[in-house]
């Protein structure tokens, strides 16, 4: 696959601040279906990368009702965690049952990473899928407390370089489970659209290390477009 950033980039952040989770939830509602119908009417499909966690659960289980072309959707994954398939904490097994079960998207169209293979063989097979897609239409990403986002830690190679591969087999994640997989940073900056979804007090520590220029891991996701980043007004004061 080509790599389409010739030179590191480096990330440019829009902040929207919200009032509320709800306030921010709406508005990622309203950007996703945006970026769909955008993406629909120009090349014929829509390609997103989902990410996991409760504010994402939430805005998952609201596009149930959306008026979409479903059928043009393709769904990937930013990780996921190591587990069986139908254990609880997959990211899979929560998009399925807040949101994919329940709507029109093809089956052949959703792209699990086969993390029940184990950290190393899911990465390579999943490798395989994402490199048939030049460009996402659309990254859904979190924050974490640490900085993290997808499953790239501090600490740990982020695969932000220009000739990262386009997945990561994390085999010692600081949090359980510890063996992981995820897109690099460098994959997940191959997209037209990014949004991160930031809400919790648990995160203003952050948020406050991201804005001054701190190189956590979210600080490596730096696609040509910039980033949109969601976060409650609480988390910037």
């Amino acid at each position: 696959m080509p790599i389409l950033n010739q030179q590191k980039m480096t990330q440019t952040c829009r902040w929207h601040a919200f009032d509320s989770a709800l306030e921010l939830e709406r508005a990622a509602i309203v950007k996703i279906l945006g970026a769909a119908q955008s993406a629909i009417a120009a090349r014929g499909a829509f390609h997103i990368v989902l990410a996991g966690g409760t504010t994402p659960r939430r805005v998952y289980e609201a596009l149930r009702d959306a008026a979409t072309e479903w059928r043009a959707w393709h769904v990937f994954y930013g990780d996921e965690r190591c587990l069986p398939i139908d254990h609880a904490e997959r990211n899979s097994r929560m998009a399925a049952q807040a949101w994919l079960d329940h709507v029109a998207i093809p089956a052949a169209q959703v792209h699990p990473i086969p993390a029940e293979a184990g950290a190393a063989e899911a990465a390579e097979k999943y490798a395989g899928v994402v490199n048939n897609i030049e460009l996402f239409d659309l990254v859904l990403l979190g924050l974490g407390e640490d900085g993290h986002t997808a499953s790239l830690f501090p600490g740990h190679d982020a695969g932000d370089a220009l000739d990262a591969p386009s997945t990561q087999a994390i085999m010692d994640a600081p949090k359980p489970p510890p063996q992981r997989v995820s897109l690099s940073a460098r994959r997940l900056s191959d997209t037209r659209q990014t949004i991160f979804l930031v809400t919790g007090n648990g995160k203003a520590q952050a948020v406050a290390n991201w804005r001054s220029g701190n190189k956590i891991p979210a600080a490596l996701i730096a696609p040509q477009c910039g980033v949109d980043v969601y976060v409650e007004r609480s988390l910037l004061e």
